[in-house]
C-alpha cells in the first residue's frame, strides 16, 4: 500500500514547452481516501490533481480528480498529463482510464520527438440552455446578449462534465474578461455546469479561442479545458457546425499569459465520443 503520495506536476496542452495548463498527477495512489486526495489537492493548488490507481501491471486506472474546493467528475488536462507522466516512465501505448464519468480510453505516441495524448471522451450530449441560466451567467460576466455570436446558440454540452457554451461575436469581449466571482459560482453551482466555455470563432482561420471561469474549482480561470474542448466539439457537431469529420484547434490561455494548444477530432457518428489531443511538459520543482 502507499502510505506517501509521489506527486508530479505536469503543464498540459503546452505550446513547445511553454504556457500549458498545469495539473497534479498522482500515478500511485493506492490507500489514498478522498480527503487525503482533497487535501493533496488543496496544497498543490492546481485548477484539478488527477489520482491513478493501477490495475496490476496492466495499462488500465482508476482514477479521480479532485480541484482545491471538491471532487470532479473528469478532467481533461489532467488526463492528458496523467498519460504523458506514465509514458515517459513505461513507454508509450494505450491506456484506459476509468473515471467517476466513465471509462476513457487514451492513446500515446511519439510525434516529433515528445509523447503525445489523445484522450477520447465518454458518450458526449448536447441540451438547450435555459433561457434564465443564460440570463445569469450573462450578467455574472458583465456581458450583454448583443455581445454573442447568433450563428453559435448558447447550449450545455457534457463529454464527462458540464459546461455551458457561449459563443461570443467578437474577440475583444473574450479579451476583456472580468466577472463576478461569487455570482458567476452560485449560477454554476445551481445549474451543475464545471466551467464556462466561452468562445470565439476565427472566422479567417476556422480556429477557436477560448476561455474557461472555474469557481466551482475556486479558480478564476482554467488555462485549458480538455473536458471543455470535448464538448464542445460535440456541440459543433450537434448543431451543424462544421462538417464533420472534422478537426478543430482551440487555442486558450494567451489571455492569461499561458498559452494553450488544444485539437479536437470530431467524428461523423452522432454520439461518439470526441478525441482531444495534446502534449505536456513536466514543472521543475
Amino acid at each position: 500500500m502507499n502510505t506517501t503520495a509521489e506527486v508530479l506536476r505536469y503543464a498540459a496542452f503546452d505550446v513547445a514547452g511553454e504556457g500549458g495548463n498545469p495539473a497534479g498527477v498522482v500515478l500511485d495512489a493506492r490507500g489514498l481516501g478522498e480527503a487525503k486526495m482533497l487535501a493533496i489537492a488543496a496544497e498543490v493548488g492546481y485548477s484539478e490533481t488527477a489520482f491513478l490507481v493501477r490495475e496490476g501491471d496492466s495499462r488500465r486506472f482508476d482514477v479521480r480528480y479532485f480541484s482545491p474546493l471538491a471532487e470532479v467528475p473528469f478532467c481533461g488536462h489532467a488526463t492528458i498529463a496523467s498519460a504523458v507522466a506514465f509514458a515517459l516512465r513505461e513507454g508509450v501505448g494505450d491506456l484506459l482510464f476509468r473515471t467517476p464519468a466513465g471509462e476513457v480510453p487514451v492513446a500515446t505516441g511519439l510525434v516529433d520527438g515528445r509523447v503525445n495524448a489523445t484522450l477520447t471522451s465518454v458518450r458526449p450530449a448536447v441540451r438547450e440552455a435555459a433561457e434564465q441560466d443564460v440570463e445569469a451567467a450573462l450578467e455574472a460576466l458583465r456581458w450583454q446578449a448583443g455581445d454573442l455570436d447568433p450563428a453559435m446558440p448558447p447550449r450545455v454540452a457534457n463529454a464527462g462534465a458540464s459546461h455551458l457554451v457561449l459563443a461570443v461575436a467578437g474577440r475583444d469581449r473574450l479579451a476583456e474578461l472580468d466577472y463576478d466571482f461569487d455570482a458567476l459560482g452560485a449560477v454554476m453551482a445551481r445549474c451543475g455546469w464545471t466551467t464556462l466555455q466561452l468562445v470565439w470563432r476565427d472566422g479567417a482561420t476556422g480556429e477557436f479561442h477560448a476561455r474557461d471561469p472555474f469557481p466551482p474549482g475556486g479558480i478564476y480561470e482554467d488555462p485549458a479545458t480538455g473536458a471543455a474542448a470535448a464538448a464542445f466539439g460535440a456541440y459543433l457537431r450537434e448543431l451543424a457546425l462544421v462538417e464533420t469529420p472534422a478537426r478543430i484547434v482551440i487555442h486558450q490561455g494567451a489571455d492569461m499569459g499561458r498559452p494553450c494548444r488544444l485539437v479536437a477530432d470530431i467524428p461523423a457518428e452522432a454520439g461518439t465520443g470526441i478525441s482531444v489531443s495534446g502534449t505536456a511538459t513536466e514543472i521543475a520543482a
